[in-house]
C-alpha cells in the first residue's frame, strides 16, 4: 500500500508528470523556482495570488530533482515544506515520491494502556547514528517488552550532531539520520515487531540557524508575544490562518505518509494562542479525524502542568496524556538531595509529595519562575487520571540539561538507581525508559549541538553562565564532536552481569 499526505505546501507531483512546487512568501516581490540541473541553476518564474502563494509548475521535475526558491533575485532558500534536503537545510531541497514506498497496510496500532515508551535520540543510539543502524536493533527493544518507541524529534537542522529541538525543516527527515525510506522502513520492521512509533515534534519556534522565513514569509512570527527563544510563532495574529495550517498539516504528514503511532509535543506551554479555538484543539481534531480506524496517540509536554487539553478517553479536540515532570522531580530529589534549580520546590516533605505523585499523578499546578528556577508561587494540582501522565526516571531533558550529563547510575548506588527505574514502570501511569536505562547504562547524555561561528561562541558562553556556581573551565564543550560521542551509552555493558541483571528486572 501507498500513503501520502496532499498538503498545500512544497513540491506536489503530478500524475501526467512533472511537478507543482507552492510556497507561501507574502513579503517576497518576486520568486523564483531554481532547479539544481548544473553549475547554473535553471530559473523558472512563479506566479503569486492575492494572498502570498507564489505556484510554478515544471514538466521536467521528478523525483530526485533538487531545486530551490529564489527570493527577489538574490536570496537562495530551500523549500519550508521539503521531504528531503540531502546537503542539510542549507543545501537544496529534493523532491520526492511518496507513492514509491511500498507499506505493509495490517497494522492499525496498539491501544494506550498498552503503551510502555522507550524514548531514543536516534544519532546517539548506535554507533552509525542513522535510522537503518537503529532499525536494527528493534528487535532487543521488543524483547525487552516495551511497545513503543519514542524518536527524539527528526527535523532537518544544520550541522552532523544535535538533539533536534533546534530543526527548521520540519517536514525533512534529519539528512544525516538517512532518507525518507529509510525511516519509513524503520516504522515499518518497528510495526512487524509489534512496536508502535511515536515522534517528538516542535511547534513552539524554529532554530536559530538555517531559518529563513524572516525574509519573506515574516508572519510566521508573532508581533506582540514572546518564547523562550524570540519571537513566537504567530498562531493568532494577521496571517496565522496559513501559519496554523503549515504545523498542523505537519502533524498529519507524520500520522499519515510515515504511518507514526502517536507524537509527543514539546514544550506547549510556550505555544502562545489567544485565538477563539486553540491551535492545540485544531490539531488534535484533524489528526483524529484523520486517521479514523486507526490508534493514534496525542501526548502533550506542559512545564506549567496546564490540564486543560487531557480526556480520560481519545476525544477529538484532547490528548491522550502528557510528561508528568512532578513525579520525576520528586523522585530525584528523595533519591538524591538535589534541591537547586527546578528542583526547589519539591526539599519540603518530599516523602509526602512522592506519596502524592503516586495517588494523584501532578503535585503542582504551574506559576512563572524565579530566577533559578523555583516557582514563584506553589499550587497544589487536582488529581488527574494517571492512565494519563506518563511517568519516567530519565528523559533527555533532565538528564542532558544537566552540566555534565549525569544519569541517576552515575550519582546514586545501583540499587537506589534500579529502585527508580522499577518505581516508574510500576505506577498505574504509562511509562518510560530513556535509552540504555535498561541496562544501567553509564555513560552520560549531554548537550550537544554543531553550531559554528558566534551561534557556537553563544552556546559555549551561555552554558558557561548557566553552570558558572560549578567548575565550569572543564565543562564539556558542546559544540564538540568528542561530547556527541561521550553521549552514546555502550550497548556492550548489557552483557556484564549487572547489566543482565538490571535488564532481567526490567524485562520482568
Amino acid at each position: 500500500m501507498q500513503y501520502r499526505h496532499e498538503m498545500p505546501f512544497g513540491a506536489r507531483l503530478q500524475p501526467g508528470g512533472g511537478a507543482v512546487f507552492r510556497l507561501w512568501a507574502p513579503a517576497a516581490r518576486a520568486v523564483e523556482l531554481a532547479l539544481e540541473t548544473g553549475s547554473a541553476p535553471e530559473l523558472h518564474p512563479a506566479q503569486a495570488d492575492a494572498k502570498g502563494w507564489w505556484e510554478c509548475r515544471v514538466p521536467h521535475a521528478a523525483a530526485g530533482t533538487l531545486y530551490r526558491w529564489r527570493i527577489d533575485g538574490d536570496l537562495l532558500v530551500p523549500d519550508p515544506a521539503s521531504r528531503h534536503n540531502p546537503e542539510g537545510p542549507h543545501g537544496p531541497s529534493c523532491v520526492v515520491d511518496p507513492g514509491q514506498f511500498d507499506w505493509n497496510g495490517a497494522w492499525s496500532g496498539r491501544p494506550w494502556h498498552e503503551t510502555v515508551l522507550y524514548e531514543l535520540h536516534v544519532g546517539t543510539f548506535t554507533p552509525e547514528g542513522t535510522f537503518a543502524a537503529a532499525q536494527g536493533r528493534l528487535a532487543e527493544l521488543a524483547d525487552l517488552g516495551v511497545t513503543a518507541v519514542e524518536l527524539m524529534p527528526v527535523a532537518d537542522f544544520p550541522g552532523r550532531f544535535g538533539w533536534g529541538y533546534d530543526g527548521v525543516l520540519p517536514y525533512a527527515p534529519h539528512h544525516a539520520y538517512g532518507t525518507p525510506d529509510d525511516l519509513k522502513r524503520f516504522v515499518q520492521e518497528a510495526h512487524r515487531l509489534g512496536l508502535m512509533v511515536f515522534l517528538d515534534v516542535v511547534y513552539n519556534h524554529f532554530g536559530p540557524d538555517g531559518n529563513y522565513l524572516h525574509a519573506y514569509a515574516p508572519a510566521f512570527f508573532s508581533q506582540t508575544k514572546e518564547s523562550p527563544w524570540g519571537k513566537a510563532i504567530n498562531f493568532d495574529g494577521p496571517g496565522s490562518d496559513t501559519v496554523r495550517e503549515f504545523f498542523i498539516h505537519n502533524a498529519l504528514y507524520w500520522v499519515q505518509e510515515f504511518r507514526f503511532d502517536g507524537l509527543r509535543l514539546d514544550a506547549v506551554h510556550a505555544i502562545r494562542d489567544d485565538s477563539p479555538r486553540h491551535v492545540l484543539q485544531d490539531l488534535s481534531e484533524r489528526v483524529r479525524t484523520a486517521t479514523a480506524g486507526r490508534l493514534v496517540h496525542l501526548v502533550l509536554e506542559n512545564e506549567d502542568n496546564g490540564h486543560a487539553f487531557l480526556a480520560p478517553s481519545p476525544m477529538h479536540g484532547f490528548y491522550d496524556a502528557q510528561w508528568n515532570d512532578d513525579f520525576h522531580h520528586v523522585l530525584h530529589v528523595a533519591l538524591t538531595g538535589e534541591t537547586q534549580r527546578y528542583y526547589h520546590d519539591y526539599g519540603q516533605d518530599t516523602l509526602d509529595l512522592l506519596a502524592r505523585s503516586f495517588t494523584h499523578g501532578m503535585i503542582f499546578e504551574g506559576s512563572p519562575r524565579k530566577e533559578g528556577g523555583a516557582r514563584e508561587v506553589v499550587h497544589a494540582a487536582p488529581p488527574q487520571p494517571l492512565s494519563g501522565l506518563v511517568n519516567f526516571a530519565h528523559n533527555h531533558d533532565q538528564v542532558g540539561n544537566r552540566a555534565r550529563g549525569e544519569r541517576l547510575s552515575q550519582l546514586v548506588p545501583p540499587e537506589a538507581s534500579s529502585l527508580a527505574t522499577l518505581l516508574a514502570l510500576l505506577t498505574p501511569a504509562i511509562p518510560m525508559l530513556f535509552f540504555g536505562e535498561e541496562w544501567g547504562a553509564q555513560e552520560p547524555f549531554l548537550y550537544f549541538a554543531d553550531w559554528e561561528g558566534e551561534l557556537r561562541d553563544a552556546v559555549r558562553a551561555g552554558r558557561r553562565r548557566e553552570f558558572g556556581h560549578q567548575e565550569a573551565a572543564d565543562l564539556p564543550d558542546p559544540c564538540s564532536s568528542a561530547t556527541f560521542g561521550r553521549s552514546r551509552p555502550d550497548p556492550a555493558a548489557a552483557r556484564s552481569a549487572a547489566g543482565q541483571s538490571r535488564l532481567k528486572e526490567v524485562r520482568e
